[in-house]
């Protein structure tokens, strides 16, 4: 066997071992570790080309409104009806799941395909994609994150004050 037979059958070994006999994307997730690593690295040396410095520390003003935004940037693009054109190749609508939100499921012929429902169709999952590329835009590009991210936080802000809105007049006919 060549070195790439016994690294293919060890990575299938272990598939079967750790998986049983659920089928669980290891190779998918595989990918999406690699393409995240990608991506940092990308905004890494975007950043040095750029001359982007690291800032001494994020102060707890920007890191509420990061975590802000990012809950709604993820939300909106894992759950959102008008994001369903982004997750449509690898999800399959199910129902609806509230104010405007869905619930989907993740058939994914392949591997790859089924982690990348998984990854798009998971607000948790998505997380530290969308903090990332906002953290790495408030080193490249300060001025222009902090407008997407105070955007993505005042959306955020006015979905939860409608729900509160809803709630309270339930309360008040109940």
């Amino acid at each position: 066997m060549s070195v790439l037979e016994d690294v293919t059958e060890k990575a299938k070994q272990v598939q079967r071992d750790y998986a049983g006999e659920a089928d669980r994307p290891l190779v998918g997730y595989v990918g999406a570790m690699g393409a995240y690593a990608a991506f940092v690295g990308g905004l890494t040396v975007l950043g040095r080309l750029l001359g982007a410095g690291l800032p001494r520390r994020f102060g707890l003003g920007d890191t509420a409104l990061l975590g802000t935004a990012t809950f709604k940037a993820s939300r909106m693009l894992a759950k959102a009806a008008v994001t369903s054109p982004l997750r449509a190749p690898f999800t399959r609508y199910e129902e609806p799941a509230g104010a405007t939100e869905l619930n989907e499921s993740v058939p994914g012929q392949s591997h790859v395909e089924h982690a990348a429902g998984e990854l798009l169709s998971c607000p948790f999952c998505l997380d530290v994609w969308i903090g990332t590329g906002l953290a790495a835009g408030l080193v490249i590009a300060p001025r222009g994150t902090r407008l997407a991210a105070t955007v993505l936080t005042a959306v955020g802000v006015a979905d939860a004050l409608h729900l509160l809105y809803d709630a309270g007049k339930k309360l008040a006919s109940g």
